[in-house]
């Protein structure tokens, strides 16, 4: 077993156990070719190392068409209870979307990179026989990644309430327009603002929406909100990182709607307030044993090039 780093608040730790994933669930929210192919080839590679396979339903459904037998499929809101790993593949998104569903457990998810930028699904589609072979062989780390919880609170009533590993977005709805709402931070006012509308992202979102919108990068060690504000209608407005255990609020005298890692919508009434805090239960993340954040920030961010040089690497 290889050494452990010790990241304060992230919990980065090795596996000292083997054959601790014997009950293994495959998953792919998309079901393009590309996508089942590769679900195939995990597939094959999983029952090689003796691992006894279930699928949730729509992906059970896709390699039916296929032509190739399941034995076990479960409602993807039910996979935690019957596996001890959870196999997404597919894209960053795919992973975001099984992820509420398996963060109350203790079941770890690894995604399998079928998407774009991969920064949650680590592992590559070339390596799935070496790969897969080491994790069986106590080679990974798990990383607890943990949610935002927001609340819609209409008087003392929650109206609405969602999760978001990696971002709760604020903004005006469908039509582009600039909005007014108040932020306050464990009950502290920290300002009044016209804008687009606000990000509040997680460590994990750092490198995804908050990113494009001029937010830092904050590893996902970090216990840290991230508050970015959206075109905002000043020269002076900028990213704000809090920490992690901070209560945010946020008001508005107009209706708003707000997104919970772009797959969750809830509407925002007339002087109804916005409750965003970290979750209690974190998700855990399995990633190859040398997988390295940097070197991912590297790779997906082209900081590797520099003109009229070579990669220093």
């Amino acid at each position: 077993m290889g050494f452990c780093p010790n990241f304060k608040e992230c919990r980065l730790y090795l596996s000292v156990m083997s054959n601790e994933f014997s009950r293994v669930a495959l998953v792919a929210r998309r079901q393009d070719a590309t996508v089942i192919d590769t679900v195939v080839a995990v597939r094959n590679v999983l029952a090689e190392l003796g691992a006894e396979l279930v699928y949730e339903q729509q992906t059970a459904a896709a390699l039916g068409e296929q032509g190739i037998a399941v034995d076990q499929a479960i409602a993807q809101q039910d996979l935690a209870e019957h596996c001890d790993l959870c196999v997404v593949v597919g894209g960053d998104g795919s992973l975001l979307g099984v992820s509420r569903d398996i963060h109350r457990s203790d079941v770890p998810i690894v995604g399998v990179n079928r998407g774009g930028l991969g920064f949650l699904a680590a592992v590559s589609p070339e390596k799935l026989t070496e790969t897969f072979g080491a994790i069986w062989q106590g080679d990974f780390t798990l990383e607890d990644h943990f949610f935002l919880t927001a609340e819609v609170h209409s008087g003392e009533q929650v109206v609405a309430q969602g999760t978001a590993l990696n971002d709760v977005v604020l903004h005006p709805g469908s039509l582009a327009r600039m909005m007014e709402f108040q932020l306050s931070v464990d009950d502290e006012f920290v300002y009044q603002q016209r804008s687009d509308g606000v990000i509040v992202a997680s460590p994990t979102g750092s490198t995804a929406y908050s990113l494009s919108a001029g937010g830092p990068i904050m590893h996902p060690s970090l216990d840290a909100i991230v508050i970015v504000p959206m075109f905002p209608h000043t020269l002076t407005s900028r990213p704000l990182v809090i920490r992690g255990d901070a209560v945010i609020r946020i008001t508005g005298d107009e209706e708003m709607q707000v997104s919970c890692d772009s797959q969750v919508n809830l509407p925002i009434g007339v002087g109804d307030q916005l409750v965003i805090r970290k979750s209690a239960k974190p998700l855990k993340l399995l990633y190859p044993l040398g997988h390295s954040f940097y070197e991912s920030c590297r790779s997906k961010l082209d900081w590797a090039s520099r003109l009229g040089g070579r990669d220093p690497s």
